[in-house]
Parts: structure tokens; C-alpha cells; sequence
């Protein structure tokens, strides 16, 4: 069975790039269905576009509360009727326990730290900070707590050549394109 999925993202959408890549190779088996952004500068926005995907931007400030922008984030994925919600780059936090609820363990997010050290925005440069050699990527359900949802994946990346945080983010990165098809691709066998 292939896994339907809606996208959501803030910035480049690069792991949703490389998804849509995988879809079309068929290393993943799956359906992007949507993708929706908090940004309307949002380079995902124009990747969803060329790849025939629906394109969605909601724009925070419409709403009253946090609650009210995820509730109407939330009924737009419902019309979709996806089997997984993706996180790729999505620099909001979901609080609605309604959405958390309706999506309980079919919301996905990938972090660039070997979670639980580096929760947060800035992981990668925390890490680099730190002055680790070994950092690396997490995939998780998101849950109410930040970035501390059960664990599906973990990857080492070896960060110790890199001369600067931002090295070791695109060192980072490779490894996510890699890794959240592969885990993506997953689910066909749990639907």
C-alpha cells in the first residue's frame, strides 16, 4: 500500500525535495499529497508546485492563537485524509491537542542532533559548539513536548572535520535526504 502524506514546511522544503525525488525514482513508495507553509517566501512552496503537488500557505497571522492557525492547518491535512503528516523545516511548534491527537503517532519530524542532546532551532550549532565529532540526525513522532517524541531512526554523522556549524549542518543534511524516504517508504508496511 502506498503511504499518503502532507507536507509541512517553512523555509527550502530540501528534505521534501529529496522525498519528491525518491517518490519519482521509486526508492519510496509513496503520495505527496500537499504541502502547506507558515511562510509565503517559502522555497517548498515553489518546489510542490513544479512537482504537480497542491501548495498550500496559511498565514499565521489570520489567526488569534496558536491553537486557531494549527486548527486551520489541522482541517486543511483533513481534507487531504493523509496516512502521515511530515514535518520538513516546519519552524512551528504544534500545540493543539486535537491535531496532536487526530495525527497520534502518524506525525513525523526529522532533527539534525541525536536527540535527546540538542533539542531545538539551532541544534547543529549547538552540537558544533559543544565541540562534538559524532553528532547526526533523529526521526520521531511528534508529540506535545519539544523534539521528545518517541524515536523511530537515529543516524551517527561524523562531524569532526567540519570547520564551522554550518559544515556540519549541510554534513547533516545529506544523511536526512537519505534517511526520512527510507523511513517514509517504512510505514507501507505498517498501514
Amino acid at each position: 500500500m502506498t503511504v499518503s502524506l502532507v507536507a509541512l514546511a517553512s523555509g527550502r522544503g530540501s528534505n521534501f525535495s529529496a522525498i519528491l525525488d525518491a517518490i519519482s525514482s521509486g526508492t519510496c513508495d509513496a503520495k505527496a499529497l500537499a504541502l502547506i507553509s507558515d511562510n509565503c517566501s517559502a522555497k517548498a512552496l515553489d518546489t510542490a508546485r513544479s512537482a504537480g503537488v497542491s501548495a498550500h500557505f496559511i498565514n499565521p497571522k489570520d489567526y488569534a492563537s496558536r491553537d486557531e492557525f494549527d486548527e486551520a492547518v489541522l482541517a486543511l491535512i483533513d481534507s487531504y485524509k493523509p496516512d502521515l503528516v511530515i514535518l520538513a523545516g516546519y519552524m512551528r511548534i504544534i500545540r493543539s491537542k486535537k491535531f496532536l491527537a487526530s495525527y497520534k503517532n502518524r506525525i513525523l519530524n526529522i532533527h539534525p542532533a541525536l536527540l535527546p542532546k540538542y533539542p531545538g532551532a539551532h541544534a547543529q550549532k549547538d552540537a558544533f559548539d559543544a565541540g562534538e565529532k559524532i553528532s547526526g540526525l533523529t526521526i520521531h513522532f511528534v508529540d506535545e513536548t519539544l523534539d521528545g517524541g518517541r524515536i523511530i531512526y537515529q543516524e551517527k554523522v561524523d562531524i569532526s572535520s567540519c570547520k564551522s556549524a554550518d559544515e556540519a549542518a549541510a554534513e547533516i543534511l545529506k544523511h536526512e535526504h537519505i534517511a526520512y524516504q527510507k523511513v517514509i517508504h517504512s510505514f507501507n508496511k505498517k498501514l
